[in-house]
Parts: structure tokens; sequence; C-alpha cells
């Protein structure tokens, strides 16, 4: 794969499942240059067989499609060009789509009710005289902002405790009416226009300080669950709680477990039968701040409080949702295992038969009324995909990433384990380019650290194999997916293990494989992985070169500028000056030797780009090699999500960097 054929990336939703199990909606996005976007449309899948996929919507962004429970409808969430995404409705059986919501900062998620006649949304609600409410009142013109708490600011969203996620409910309109038409001419002058002519007016349910998120009905549909932090004190930890409150209103109340314990809920789901609340949920110690390397377990308790039962492992399984019913008393869950994605079904008596397992990540399931389950997955040779499940088989339906395939080399990631230097198992692949060898090598590192390499696409990887380099990558001691003990290593020791872990796999993928030439190695990584390899290369001169993007470098400067510097420094290094020291790759950055580019975003407010500038700062006065790339605009998931030509010119540059330090077959240095 080409830096130029982002577009060829189609990435596909959870599938939507009709009530009676006969076809899947799914939405299909893709990098676009031309509009410098994301765009997309939904996409009807048969489960039979009988008929192809075929394009339902023609948006410029249609997502998250969703079925009415009786069939009859289907929404799903549509943004145009640099507009906000709003709920929008449909006959299933087709026709042309309506919006029902005007929300000024767009709608992030909806939930259907059980009666099919109403909405919940979630949606960001400014402050008046922020964001716009007020015309003519730009950002730099906005009043101060006076800031007491520490949680006031999230990466990707910027300030956010004068912009809260509430919670809605809107009445889907009978969708034969006729539409509502503006006034004009003397009527308009007559009677002024509302601002939401030709749309329902929804009933605001929540107003607390807080973002409120994951609302779920109850099953008889009189009450809305949802998750936040509503709790005294709830500023100084990272506690969520599940809550209830009345559909038509009313001051919302706790439904808290009786053996409560600090916990980060995710997640909530009544079951279908009106009996249990599902929920996900993190153990974050008596601080109410240990969040290192913690696994999500499913819990159940009874819709109005009680005992708390947890349905999972939370040593070995690392599980969350969305949780979707699979029947009366039962969900749907996914779970981070050994570099991949599982599907779960969990029964409220903590029956767990594992669905869909193996070298795949599941990217969500919908059951039907009779049974039939639609599964949106990938794996080393797609983006994403939409499969049935039937006695166990999955059958795939759809072929999404069939022109990437067809237009670009696609390299299958080798799996390979080894053991780190005091004999723990290290898992990882490798991915070869074409051609026998020697071929230069790439050891890339994951960010996180609780986070995980997978078998399944990736396109940085298969980027730098198409550019004639073999990429080394793996899931050392910090990383999810194969139990807490191994998350929790590096807490307090950052940069010991880990590190340990990643050049014991390098080493033995070099003595493993003899197209790899063991003299030309370069080491790369984003966020933690940016850490680990600023940590590397002050303490090991090996590498040809190296780049360091998005890193997590000065523990210090990360506590007073990152969104999560109050608390995330403090849990993995500890607390004190001395701590953070020993384990910072700024303390030691004097060391570092390696030519090294550094990668950051202005708008990154999870690696504060203070943290890439004064690297870059120190590497230069010291006469390193070194260069600072800067993107305007993006924040932390530039790699992921940034906009197309940022996301393109990232690897241009990459590429470019080691054409001049690691040149490859086909990657050599502009003459």
């Amino acid at each position: 794969m080409k830096p130029e054929q982002l577009p060829l990336l189609n990435s596909v939703s959870a599938p939507a499942i009709h009530p009676d199990g006969t076809k899947a909606v799914v939405s299909v996005t893709r990098p676009d240059f031309d509009a410098d976007s994301y765009v997309g449309q939904l996409w009807s899948v048969p489960l039979d067989n009988t008929k192809y996929p075929r394009r339902i919507t023609r948006g410029f962004r249609d997502t998250s499609p969703a079925f009415s429970p009786d069939g009859l409808v289907l929404a799903f969430l549509r943004s145009d060009p640099g507009g906000k995404p709003q709920v929008f409705v449909v006959e299933s059986a087709g026709g042309e789509p309506q919006r029902i919501t005007n929300q000024r900062a767009g709608v992030e998620s909806f939930v259907w009710a059980p009666d099919s006649h109403r909405i919940a949304f979630q949606a960001r609600v400014p402050e008046q005289g922020r964001y716009g409410t007020i015309d003519g009142v730009s950002p730099a013109a906005e009043d101060p902002r006076y800031v007491v708490a520490n949680q006031y600011m999230m990466n990707g969203v910027g300030y956010t405790a004068d912009q809260r996620q509430q919670l809605f409910v809107v009445d889907v309109p009978e969708l034969g009416d006729e539409p509502a038409v503006t006034p004009r001419g003397r009527s308009a002058h007559e009677q002024p226009t509302p601002e939401n002519l030709g749309f329902p007016i929804p009933r605001q349910l929540t107003f607390g300080d807080s973002d409120h998120t994951s609302p779920a009905f109850s099953a008889d549909g009189a009450h809305l669950y949802f998750v936040a932090a509503l709790h005294e004190g709830h500023d100084d930890d990272l506690v969520t709680s599940v809550y209830r409150v009345d559909a038509a209103g009313g001051e919302p109340v706790a439904v808290e477990p009786s053996n409560r314990t600090p916990q980060t809920v995710s997640a909530v789901r009544a079951s279908t039968d009106g009996r249990w609340l599902f929920f996900t949920a993190q153990d974050i110690g008596a601080s109410g701040r240990d969040f290192v390397a913690r696994n999500s377990a499913l819990h159940v308790m009874p819709v109005d409080g009680g005992e708390a039962l947890a349905l999972t492992d939370v040593e070995h399984l690392d599980v969350s949702g969305p949780l979707e019913p699979s029947g009366p008393g039962s969900v749907l869950v996914l779970n981070t295992a050994l570099g991949s994605v599982e599907l779960l079904d969990v029964t409220a008596d903590g029956t767990i038969t594992p669905l869909v397992y193996g070298a795949r990540v599941v990217i969500g399931a919908s059951v039907a009324a009779n049974g039939e389950t639609a599964v949106t997955l990938c794996d080393a040779s797609t983006v994403g995909d939409v499969a049935s499940l039937e006695r166990g088989e999955l059958r795939l339906l759809t072929d999404f990433s069939g022109n990437l395939r067809n237009n670009s080399r696609v390299s299958e990631p080798m799996d390979f384990e080894t053991e780190s230097s005091d004999g723990h198992p290290v898992h990882g692949w490798l991915v070869m380019p074409e051609g026998p060898g020697p071929h230069p090598v790439l050891l890339t590192i994951h960010g996180g650290p609780f986070s995980q390499y997978t078998g399944a696409f990736f396109d940085e990887a298969q980027v730098y194999a198409a550019a004639g380099y073999a990429v080394v990558m793996c899931n050392p001691r910090g990383s999810s997916g194969y139990g807490q003990e191994h998350g929790r290593a590096i807490k307090g020791q950052m940069g010991t293990l880990d590190m340990q872990d990643v050049l014991a796999f390098l080493d033995a993928a070099l003595a493993a494989h003899s197209a790899l030439d063991p003299e030309q190695v370069g080491i790369m990584g984003g966020s933690y992985g940016g850490y680990l390899t600023a940590w590397i290369i002050a303490h090991h001169h090996r590498f040809k070169a190296a780049i360091v993007e998005r890193g997590f470098l000065d523990p210090v400067s990360f506590a007073g500028s990152s969104d999560i510097g109050w608390f995330f420094g403090s849990e993995y290094t500890g607390p004190t000056r001395e701590d953070m020291d020993a384990q910072s790759p700024m303390a030691v950055v004097g060391d570092v030797r390696t030519p090294t580019l550094v990668v950051h975003s202005e708008n990154d407010l999870r690696c504060p780009i203070e943290q890439g500038q004064r690297y870059y700062a120190h590497l230069k006065a010291q006469g390193v090699d070194t260069a600072l790339l800067v993107f305007p605009g993006e924040d932390h998931e530039l790699s992921r999500s940034g906009t197309p030509h940022h996301r393109r010119q990232r690897f241009e540059h990459i590429l470019r960097w080691w054409s001049t330090y690691l040149p490859s077959t086909l990657n050599q240095p502009e003459a």
C-alpha cells in the first residue's frame, strides 16, 4: 500500500440488523483527498446471499445506522461538508431521509426507544456566548475561562466544562406527513422563522456538570439509563456510575450496586426482559484513580440496583461494549485477547459463549429476533467486512477491501512469539516486504501503553512494507490483551520490562529470519510508543535513525499541560519528582545520539506539542541530526483520523526520513 492509496481504506461500522433477520445495514466510510475529509454512505447487506450488497443513501457522510424495534424506520447520523452530524430517519423500505435534530454542536450517538416512536441522543450543549451561539462573537472574542477544576479539557474536543454532553429525547414524526414550509416574502416578515422550524423539539433530560453518555432505555421505555460522574468530589477521581432518569423528564437518581467499589463504568444496557442492568466497568482502587492496565469486566445487577455480579474474569478477560442484546437476558460483548478482539455472548447467570475468535478483530455485532446474527470484522486482508454467524460458522457477505487488495500488495503479518530475557513470553508479528532481502527493519511500538497490536490489517505496517521495509511489532509488558498482570507490570517502572521485551522480540526476529538485515534497523512509535522510542535511543545506540511521534516525553510538564496530566503520569511513574525523572525520556535526552525526527500536532491535548518541541530543542542544541514536523489543525489522532491530506503527507515525510537514514531498494533518497 502506498500513501496515495489511503482512499482505498473502507472502514465499516458495527452492523444494524433488521428485526426480521433478512438484512443488515452498515456505514462504509473512507478518506477522500478531494473533500479532504471522510465520506461514506449506508449499505444494505442481505443475509441470505441471494442479492448483492448495495448503497442505500447518498449523503456526504452517513454513519451509525439503527433500525427501530418494529423494523419500520432506519435512523442514522448524517454530516454535510463542514457540518455537524444530525439524526435522520427514513422508512426502512426506502425513501427520502428526513432530518429530525438541529443540535448546534451535532449529535454524538443515539438509541431507539422500545416503542419505536422516540429516540434518545447525546449532544454537547455550548454555554451561551461560546462556540458560535452569538453571531459575531468569534472564539478569540469570547469571555475568559475561569478554571478551578482538574477535568476541563479533552483531546479532540477542547474545553469541556462549558460544553457538557447532555441527553435528549425526541419524538420521531410520522414519515408520511407533509413537510413544514419555510415562510417567505410577506409571511417571513410577519412571522419570524423559528430556529427549529421543520424539526421536532427535543426534551433535554440532563443538565449536570458532567458528560452524560451511553443512553439506554428501560425495557418498558419509561426510563433512560446513562453513565455520568455526578457524585460529590467527581473532579478529583475517575469514578463514573449508572444513573436513571424518567424519559419524560425529572431528576436523575443513581442506580448503584450494594457492593459498590470505586469503578469507572463505561457502558450500560437494560436486558430486554426488564429484569437486569448489564454494565462494563473497571475497578480503579481506593483512590479512584488507579486506572493503570485495569481490565474491564461485564457486570449485572437488578434494574433498581442491588448486588452486582461480575460475569467475566477481570484478570484474564478485558471486555467492552456496546452491549448488544442477544436474548431476553443476555448481551454481546467484545473481548481484547492475545492480539485479537473476540465476540462473546454472556447471559445474566454468567454463561459465556465465544462466538467469534482467532486471528480477527471484531468491530461489532447485532442479533435479530429470529437469532440471525450479523458481525463486522477485520483481519489480515480486510479493513472491514460483514459476515453472518450460522451455527458457529462465519459466512462472509461483503468484500469492501477488494479494491485495496486488487490495487496494492497486502502483506500478511507473520505471527511470532519469543521469550524476553527473564523468560516472559512476548507475542507479536513480522510484516515482510517483497523480495529475498536482506531487508532493512523498522521496529514499531504501539501507544497506550495499555493497548495492543493485532494481526489485522494495519495501514502503517502495509505502507512501510510496500516501501521495502520489514516491520517488527509486538505487545510487550504494559500492553492489553494478555491479562492484568502483564499490563500492570510496568506501573512505577516504565522503560524497564517494556524496553527489555521489545528489544528481545526484535533480536529474536532478526535471528530467526535471514531476510532481515540486523545492521540496518530503525525504531519508531507514537504516544507511549514515542515515549519508549525516546527512552530506548537514550540507552541503546544501535539504531540507524528514529521517529518520536506525539510522545509522552516529560512526565513533569505533562502533569500541567495534558488533558489527562492530572492523574496519568503519577499513576504510571509515581507522584514524586524523583519517580518521574527516573522514567523520563527528557531526563536522559542528553544521551541520545540517534538521528531523530520529532512529529507532533498543534492541537494535541493528550501529549501537548510542548513535549515534542522541547525534546527537539534539546536534540538540536546537542548536535543530534533532528527535525521537527508539526501538523496544524490536528490533534493526538492524526495518524488514525486526521484529515486525509495530512495523513498522506505524514506518510510521505516518514518515508523521506527513512530514505535518508535507512534507505531500502524501494525507498531511496531523492536526487
